[in-house]
C-alpha cells in the first residue's frame, strides 16, 4: 500500500467512525461495539481493496462484500454514503419508518449491498454460493465475507467454510472480526471460540491473524491471500470492541448502545469533534 492510499484509508475509517456515531447519537440507539471494531477494515475494502462503481451498484465486474454480522450495518452504510452509493444525509433515516437503511443490510433496499444479511450464520453460506457461481462463470471477482467472532457459536458457518475449504475458493476471503465480546459478554466466556486460526487451518485455509486496526497490516494480509492460489483463505482481525473511542472500548455493554444519560451523549460528542478535527485536518 502507497503512502497515499493508506491515508486514504485511515481517513474514511475515520469518516467511517465518525458518521456511525453521529447517525446513533441521532437515533438514540444502535449496534456501536461491532461497528466500530470493522471501521478500518471498512476504509481498506473501500478506499484500496474493492472493484466497484458507486453509479452503478450491480457492475456485473464489481466485487461483492457479504456482512454475515449484519448488525454491524452502520458501519458498512457509512462506508456506503462516503463512497458515493447515496447521500450522507440519508444515514440520518436510519431505522426511520420508510427509510432505506433499516437496522440490518437489506439488499432490496440498500445500494451497494449485495446480499440481506442479520440471521447471524446465513452469510457464510450465501458467500460460498457467490463465490462458487462466480468461479463457475470464469469471473476475475472477490467476495469479501466478513464474519463476527461471536457469530461462529451458529454451526452454519463451519459447514459453510468446509464448504469454502473444499472447493478451494480463493475467490471467497474470509474476515473473522475477533473482537472478544458478543451479546451476552466475552466471546471466552459464552463459547471459547480457541485459536481461531488453527481452527481455520484445521479446516483447510490458508490462515493468519493480523492488527485488525491497522490499515496497512490489513492490506498486507489481503495482498498475501490474493496470492494464495490452492485454497480457502481466511484473516483473523484481531480488534477491540468499539475501537477508535476509548470511551466506548472500555464499556462492558457496548454491542448495543443506548445515548440515553448525559455521559454516554457528552462522550459521543466529544469523539464526534475529535473525529472531525482529524478529517479536517487530513482534507486541509
Amino acid at each position: 500500500m502507497t503512502t497515499d492510499t493508506l491515508a486514504t484509508a485511515r481517513l474514511l475509517a475515520a469518516k467511517i467512525r465518525r458518521d456511525v456515531l453521529s447517525m446513533l447519537l441521532d437515533e438514540g440507539q444502535g449496534h456501536l461495539g461491532g461497528s466500530l471494531s470493522i471501521a478500518d477494515l471498512m476504509g481498506v475494502l473501500y478506499g484500496k481493496e474493492l472493484r466497484y462503481d458507486a453509479k452503478n451498484p450491480h457492475w456485473e465486474d464489481r466485487d461483492r462484500v457479504v456482512l454475515s454480522k449484519g448488525h454491524a450495518g452502520p458501519a458498512w452504510y457509512a462506508a456506503l454514503a462516503e463512497s458515493g452509493f447515496f447521500d450522507r444525509d440519508v444515514l440520518y433515516t436510519l431505522n426511520d419508518g420508510g427509510t432505506m437503511l433499516p437496522s440490518h443490510p437489506d439488499r432490496l433496499k440498500v445500494p451497494g449491498v449485495d446480499m440481506t444479511t442479520g440471521s447471524l450464520g446465513q452469510g457464510t453460506s450465501t458467500a460460498a454460493g457467490m463465490a462458487y457461481a462466480l468461479r463457475l462463470k470464469g469471473s476475475s471477482s472477490y467476495v469479501h465475507l466478513i464474519v463476527g467472532d461471536g457469530e461462529l457459536n451458529e454451526g452454519q458457518c463451519w459447514e459453510a467454510f468446509q464448504f469454502i475449504a473444499h472447493n478451494r475458493l480463493n475467490n471467497c476471503i474470509v474476515y473473522i472480526d475477533d473482537n472478544k465480546k458478543q451479546l451476552d459478554g466475552y466471546t471466552k466466556d459464552v463459547m471459547n471460540p480457541f485459536d481461531l486460526v488453527e481452527k481455520m487451518r484445521a479446516f483447510g485455509f490458508h490462515a493468519v491473524r493480523v492488527n485488525g486496526q491497522d490499515a496497512a497490516a490489513l492490506d498486507a494480509a489481503i495482498q498475501e491471500a490474493k496470492a494464495v492460489q490452492d485454497s480457502a483463505v481466511a484473516i483473523v482481525l484481531d480488534t477491540v470492541k468499539g475501537a477508535g473511542v476509548p470511551f466506548f472500548e472500555q464499556m462492558m455493554g457496548n454491542h448495543s448502545v443506548k445515548f440515553n444519560t448525559p455521559e454516554v451523549i457528552d462522550e459521543a460528542k466529544r469523539a464526534i469533534a475529535a473525529l472531525d478535527a482529524v478529517i479536517e485536518g487530513s482534507e486541509a
